[in-house]
């Protein structure tokens, strides 16, 4: 991420929205905004398939292979990539059915969080969730719901501050099987 570039940009947003960026309050403002996008927009810097790779760890399971791993209320945030405006208070549920190997329990939150750190549209987060669970479990059974409020339609525009947006994906046994479903969808 090019920082120098991120705050020299930033300075002149400032200015273009008739700000003055060496007010005492703003000195330091690009300098900010470049350490938080850094931070907040991390997951630009990796593949889905170098997050799969990072967060990969898995463990034998013996038992009954049709069992699904579920895991709920996942928090995450993210950026839309349209307005770059917050999609904020967003729950992720995922679940696979294992293929002989199980996932460390935090390394489900940690790919959410990291396909999160993106510009990124809720549909697309889904999908990237997906593809990286499924690589790094070795499942092609995953799915994945979230849920969340984005300031696009809360903050501005409509004004809709109730609005939740909801999408799923489903693959593998999850397409078909209303049961499986039924185990990742929101209580």
């Amino acid at each position: 991420m090019d920082t120098e570039a991120i705050k020299y940009h930033v300075a002149g947003l400032l200015r273009a929205i008739g700000e003055d960026p060496d007010r005492e309050g703003l000195q330091e403002t690009p300098e900010r905004v470049a350490r938080m996008l850094e931070e907040v927009l991390a997951g630009t810097a990796y593949t889905n398939h170098e997050i799969a790779k990072m967060f990969g760890k898995t463990f034998p399971v013996s038992g009954d292979e049709n069992s699904a791993v579920v895991e709920k209320d996942i928090t995450v945030f993210s950026y839309c990539e349209h307005h770059l405006a917050l999609m904020y208070d967003m729950k992720v549920n995922v679940g696979y059915i294992p293929n002989g190997r199980v996932l460390g329990l935090s390394k489900i939150a940690r790919i959410c969080d990291m396909a999160a750190k993106r510009l990124q549209l809720q549909e697309r987060l889904g999908a990237d969730i997906a593809d990286i669970i499924s690589e790094a479990a070795g499942t092609p059974d995953v799915a994945v719901m979230i849920s969340g409020s984005h300031s696009c339609m809360t903050a501005r525009g409509i004004r809709n501050a109730s609005a939740k947006t909801v999408t799923s994906v489903f693959r593998g046994r999850f397409r078909d099987d209303a049961e499986l479903k039924k185990l990742v969808a929101f209580d």
